[in-house]
């Protein structure tokens, strides 16, 4: 017998996390044992205000003592009130099935940002720039320090209307970028906080500097303009520093800072950069460097006496350079410059090392791929211009690497190199929020290897702060349809729930006026936007079916993979408001086609799904939703009034669309599979209507012509209803349109539409809309995880607390491993087929049970923690 250990303590799903405003954090911790079987049937938490006291087993700010329950994801912290600024440590014990404690587990801690508006001091400073239409400089800003003691803790909160980067003696504070993220900057803007204690020491002179850029506060952003959320960006900084002695000081941002222009021309999202070595002041962030010519600060206007939005600690992970790519292969153009090609279709900016004379101009332009005549393609940009311009100083090797700019690319093109690039000269930086990975998947196919290769890609590419629909051209907007199809498969690739924590915030603040949520969040001003300029009826809607359900289906999903109740609560008023406007502009319990939105099954093919088919199945999804969402918060006067209305949707949904062969009106792929998977029809006719897709699936001759609503519920809903060889040949189909056609045509991402390019057809006619990086086909990942691989959440059991183990063998693989990183540990499913035998290996994370079914078998097997393997004969 041994005991249970504790292998991983989280607060807020990360480890030790700095500055939070959450007044009631969440404590989480992970379990291992050898044992089958193992749980934790009590624990004991205890938080110190500091490391000794908890060192002696004491909890000064909270001892839970023994509490008698399993759970260990989720523990909201219950002790004395948390203070503004102040570090925290905990840790927990717990006892197992046989009532054997285990040992205390390590300590961990967190601390708390500023909780009260009242608490910030700093002043909002910025560079004054004569009015132009012209794309800004970015600013450098300064401020020399001069430290007479020895520092015990040196703490920094910082933001910026804009992007900044702060740097304390001559070192970066962190290694974030596009920080403080994209928010509707005239609500609330996130603020970060860093530990900066090695920065100072023993004390002496410092210098606190920052460079300052527009990013999407004041730079061009996406099709809506320029200036959209203000004309000058602005920095924030407040550091507390700690003294040996016991004395504390507050350094902020204000007027005695020093600020001045320098190398950046300007550097902009949807611009790229333009650097001037030459003009790079040389020791701004050294002691004794001469500022006398730099200029005082602008302070922002206030609204009263304080910014008017809310600021916020970060929710979301931050953005960071993730990893390096090298080129696969160079060549030289026609117009002698030369090609790099990266081989993956990737997000970030690219490291060039080069020696050349003072004053030279190399220029770098980026784009997806290439034209038939073999130049870089740059059609579907639109107006967004992805090059960076670099002028060399001269005098040795330089290092060259953009601030505030990203591209989306596989192919990079240089132009005025003095010679031949040598084979370190470039390098590709992939950016992305830091989402941790969570999921592996591996077959005997290694078609759909490269598939599962091109989602996650397609995630890293699109996953920056928001979910992008696209990271080349000029959009790079946060579409809510785009983010709800693919938010489930998110999951099983990186730990997404942070970041839709904060985009789910996003769309509660985005929410219109009449209730309805958004096209896109961030509000950046798209919806004025379209009612201004777009003159048919049907685009200037306020309600787009399955684009305004992300405000409830989002939320869900994150509840459901994580057990997070949180999210639910936070976005259950703009639900409610959601659902009172769904009300609204219903008649007889359905959508009328004269309040349906335009977008309906975006970018379908050969196919056309009626809009008012699609308002009213995600009507009486969401509805349906909503109850089971008031229920797990216990609002149960609510959950029976949506119960309710979401059948009287469905009766009446049932009546108008299907006849009771199963028979839709209008019957699409997207038609059978969104009223299949919401579970819209009654027996018999569900069963027939399943027969019906079957039938749809077979007259595209097993090619799929569903858009971006029915792709996550298509193969799901063939599994559902037993039909997993049709799913299996939608899947394996390799010629167009299919999602092996894109990767047989030399797709390393997913492609925003099913005829992006053909060998037969060339490019799509509408090039201005034609990303290569387009996760939202890429949904069909969710349907290889829980079906092919069989690792399913349940949703009575939320976070994998009970796990679903049931693989669906099929399409003529014979291996499939899968593994999964859940809140509890890593569940495994891999299965093999060999010489007419199924084996099945299966690992269940300590704490949680699973309930497995074979293929072909009518019963589950409930098991509990640890490792099994299960054969049977097919």
């Amino acid at each position: 017998m041994t005991r249970l250990n504790i292998s991983r303590l989280l607060t807020e799903y990360t480890d030790a996390p700095l500055g939070l405003d959450t007044r009631r954090p969440r404590l989480s911790w992970m379990l291992q044992s050898e044992e089958r079987g193992q749980r934790q049937t009590a624990y004991r938490v205890l938080v110190a205000a500091n490391a000794h006291e908890l060192e002696q087993d004491e909890g000064d700010m909270w001892d839970s003592g023994r509490i008698e329950s399993g759970q260990s994801v989720h523990v909201h912290y219950a002790g004395s009130p948390l203070e503004s600024g102040t570090h925290y440590y905990w840790k927990v014990r717990v006892w197992d099935k046989r009532n054997v404690p285990s040992e205390w587990s390590r300590m961990s801690s967190w601390s708390m940002g500023l909780l009260n508006q009242a608490d910030w001091q700093a002043k909002w400073i910025g560079m004054e720039v004569p009015h132009s239409d012209e794309y800004r400089p970015v600013a450098y800003l300064r401020k020399a320090l001069d430290i007479c003691r020895p520092v015990k803790r040196a703490v920094v909160h910082a933001t910026a209307l804009g992007l900044y980067r702060l740097f304390i003696g001559g070192r970066r504070v962190s290694d974030h970028e596009f920080a403080p993220g994209w928010t509707d900057y005239k609500k609330r803007i996130q603020y970060q906080t860093y530990d900066v204690t090695s920065h100072f020491g023993s004390g002496g002179q410092t210098v606190l500097g920052a460079l300052l850029g527009t990013g999407w506060y004041c730079g061009k952003l996406a099709m809506v303009g320029k200036r959209v959320y203000g004309y000058c960006p602005y920095l924030l900084v407040q550091l507390r520093l700690e003294y040996e002695d016991g004395s504390t000081e507050t350094i902020v941002t204000d007027e005695t800072w020093k600020t001045s222009g320098g190398a950046y021309g300007y550097s902009e999202i949807f611009r790229g950069e333009a650097y001037d070595a030459r003009r790079e002041p040389e020791g701004w962030l050294e002691p004794g460097y001469d500022d006398s010519r730099w200029k005082r600060p602008i302070e922002l206007p206030y609204r009263g006496d304080r910014y008017g939005g809310k600021l916020v600690a970060q929710a979301d992970p931050p953005v960071r350079a993730i990893r390096e790519i090298h080129p696969a292969a160079v060549s030289r153009t026609k117009a002698g410059s030369y090609l790099f090609d990266l081989g993956q279709n990737m997000v970030g900016r690219v490291r060039l090392k080069v020696k050349a004379e003072s004053g030279s101009r190399i220029t770098l332009n980026h784009a997806e791929t290439l034209g038939l005549d073999g130049t870089l393609y740059k059609a579907n940009l639109r107006t967004a211009v992805q090059t960076d311009f670099f002028i060399a100083k001269g005098g040795g090797t330089e290092i060259y690497e953009p601030c505030f700019t990203f591209h989306g690319f596989r192919y990079v093109e240089v132009a005025g190199l003095p010679g031949e690039p040598e084979p370190d000269m470039l390098t590709g930086i992939v950016i992305h929020t830091d989402c941790p990975p969570s999921g592996k998947l591996e077959t005997s196919q290694p078609l759909i290897n490269q598939l599962q290769s091109n989602i996650a890609w397609g995630q890293r590419g699109n996953f920056l702060s928001v979910p992008m629909d696209c990271p080349q051209r000029d959009e790079r907007l946060g579409w809510t349809g785009d983010a709800q199809v693919f938010c489930r498969t998110s999951t099983f690739n990186m730990e997404s729930a942070r970041f839709f924590a904060k985009y789910a915030a996003d769309m509660n603040a985005a929410q219109l006026d009449s209730g309805s949520f958004p096209d896109v969040a961030p509000n950046c001003g798209y919806h004025e936007r379209k009612v201004n300029k777009r003159k048919g009826e049907e685009w200037t809607r306020p309600y787009s079916a399955g684009w305004a359900d992300a405000g409830v289906i989002v939320p869900w999903t994150i509840y459901t993979v994580y057990g997070d109740t949180d999210i639910l609560e936070q976005s259950y008023d703009s639900m409610v408001s959601y659902m009172g406007y769904l009300e609204g502009i219903s008649e007889r319990d359905l959508i009328p086609e004269s309040r349906t939105g335009n977008y309906g099954d975006w970018l379908s093919i050969h196919a056309d799904t009626s809009k008012e088919l699609i308002s009213n199945a995600f009507f009486a999804y969401s509805t349906g939703l909503m109850a089971r969402i008031a229920s797990v918060l216990g609002r149960e006067d609510d959950a029976r009034k949506y119960r309710e209305r979401a059948q009287n949707i469905k009766d009446a949904f049932a009546a108008k669309f299907a006849d009771q062969d199963g028979r839709l009106k209008g019957g699409t792929q997207t038609a059978y599979a969104l009223t299949l998977s919401m579970g819209l029809l009654p027996e018999p006719a569900s069963r027939l209507a399943a027969c019906r897709l079957v039938e749809e699936v077979k007259a595209s001759d097993n090619h799929v012509t569903a858009g971006f609503l029915g792709i996550p519920h298509l193969l799901p809903a063939l599994s559902d209803y037993g039909y997993s060889d049709t799913a299996y040949d939608l899947l394996m189909q390799e010629s167009f349109p299919s999602w092996f056609h894109q990767i047989k045509s030399g797709a390393t991402t997913m492609w925003e539409r099913w005829d992006g390019w053909s060998k037969e057809r060339g490019f799509h006619k509408v090039e201005r809309m034609n990303s290569f990086n387009h996760y939202a086909f890429g949904a069909v990942g969710e349907w290889l995880y829980r079906y092919m691989a069989g690792i399913d959440a349940d949703p009575l059991q939320p976070g994998f607390k009970h796990i679903r183990i049931a693989p669906r063998p099929g399409g003529g693989l014979t291996r499939v491993y899968a593994e999964y990183e859940t809140m509890y540990g890593t569940i495994v499913s891999a299965w093999e087929i060999q010489d007419g035998c199924f084996r099945l290996q299966v690992r269940i994370p300590v704490n949680t049970t699973a309930a497995v079914q074979l293929p072909g078998a009518e019963s589950l097997m409930e098991i509990g923690s640890g490792a099994y393997e299960f054969e049977i004969r097919l």
